[in-house]
């Protein structure tokens, strides 16, 4: 099975933020816009925090390269996730780790459940959701639920026609049960011939619903990263392409229906959003681009409640990190905190492995790791999560001692 581990930056992200898995722009394009066209790194910024890493994969059984998605915790402290391969089938697993480090496995997945799982939403009752890339009966991956008890169902086989396919991580859950997500591909098959993607609603009872289907147009294309959902039922997110000038979009969807695009890209604020946004309590959106901005490496933006979008920050691509395709959290004081993939360091071939990193809100930026790609881990992709202790948690794709990736602790 080939995973985006096997791939470089570049094909990676060509991949991903295509709608019909060839190439939007021809990579001599793509390269030029500079949207991984990363400078040359500088010398690794001192921690402003202590990380410790609580778990090594070894890509075998206990399996290896937590890809995307985030990590939920629990009143325990107990961390759970997803891995893009490994377990018993190769395919991918969810596991468990502890306080104390210790790492169980709570399912294999097979062909039939999906594969290469991305991430998962965990409930009050402990149940998980989650949805996988690829595989199920149709091969365009699935919604998969794990309940408390550890029984596996498939809610929901993609078909990667009208309802769509290849589900993103960042599902959402309604009062009622229902889950909201996205899919990269499917929908309008007329669209680059695959379909530009969609957004979906999944019942309790397994019924699911297309809320909108993107056309490559306006509208935007590849829903990337997940969505965010407000108090009153609005769906927000991103799309990684298209839009008025190709460089993505930022949408609402409101339970009535309409579709709104709040925003269109230039590349000069941003491209190629691909994670999920946060909301502050006036409304404010805050997301990141993987591209774009004033060195093409990415940068962090806020997005107003009266649809004014503002820059708030520039990666350069040398030790402040490239690439933020990791969402943002954010505290009560407002601070954001987040993860690049690449930069921050030499290490990963001379790309730098990523860093940590905090945005206070007067625009302080703060590096708070910069990642080795030896044990600490390297090339985080997913989203940080906050515990109210202000302990910062997250994955690393790669590195550890079997180069499968890691779980870490960044304590204050």
């Amino acid at each position: 099975m080939t995973s985006y581990r096997d791939k470089d930056l570049t094909d990676k992200w060509l991949e991903v933020w295509n709608c019909a898995h060839t190439p939007l722009l021809s990579t001599a394009t793509f390269l030029s816009f500079a949207l991984f066209a990363f400078l040359s790194v500088a010398a690794a910024t001192a921690s402003a925090r202590t990380l410790k890493t609580l778990y090594s994969f070894t890509g075998g059984a206990d399996g290896g390269w937590p890809w995307a998605g985030q990590l939920a915790l629990d009143a325990k402290g107990n961390l759970y996730g997803t891995t893009l391969e490994g377990g018993v089938n190769g395919y991918g697993v969810v596991f468990k780790v502890n306080s104390l480090g210790e790492e169980t496995v709570l399912h294999n997945f097979g062909y039939s459940d999906g594969c290469e799982p991305l991430g998962l939403l965990r409930d009050t009752k402990g149940n998980f959701y989650i949805p996988t890339w690829l595989c199920g009966t149709y091969g365009h991956g699935t919604v998969f639920e794990l309940t408390k008890q550890g029984t596996g169902m498939v809610l929901y086989n993609f078909t990667g026609g009208a309802d769509g396919g290849e589900a993103e991580p960042g599902l959402v859950r309604d009062a009622l049960g229902n889950l909201y997500g996205e899919t990269q591909i499917g929908g309008d098959l007329s669209c680059l011939g695959a379909g530009c993607g969609t957004v979906f609603e999944l019942t309790p009872s397994g019924t699911q619903i297309v809320l909108h289907t993107f056309t490559g147009g306006s509208d935007g294309g590849a829903p990337s990263g997940g969505l965010l959902r407000d108090a009153k039922g609005n769906l927000y997110g991103t799309t990684a392409v298209f839009g008025d000038v190709g460089f993505g979009t930022v949408f609402e969807l409101t339970p009535s229906g309409p579709f709104k695009v709040m925003f269109s890209f230039n590349y000069a604020d941003g491209s190629a959003p691909g994670s999920r946004m946060v909301r502050d309590p006036k409304g404010n959106l805050y997301g990141t681009t993987g591209g774009g901005g004033a060195s093409g490496n990415g940068t962090i933006f806020e997005l107003t409640k009266k649809g004014t979008q503002i820059v708030l920050y520039s990666f350069m691509g040398t030790g402040d990190g490239a690439g933020p395709y990791g969402g943002l959290v954010r505290d009560t004081k407002g601070n954001l905190y987040g993860t690049t993939f690449q930069g921050g360091g030499s290490g990963c071939g001379g790309v730098g492995c990523g860093a940590v990193y905090k945005l206070d809100p007067t625009g302080n930026f703060t590096v708070l790791h910069v990642f080795t790609g030896t044990a600490d881990g390297g090339q985080p992709d997913s989203s940080l999560i906050l515990a109210k202790n202000g302990n910062l948690y997250g994955t690393t794709s790669i590195g550890g001692p079997y180069n499968a990736g890691t779980v870490f602790v960044l304590a204050p």
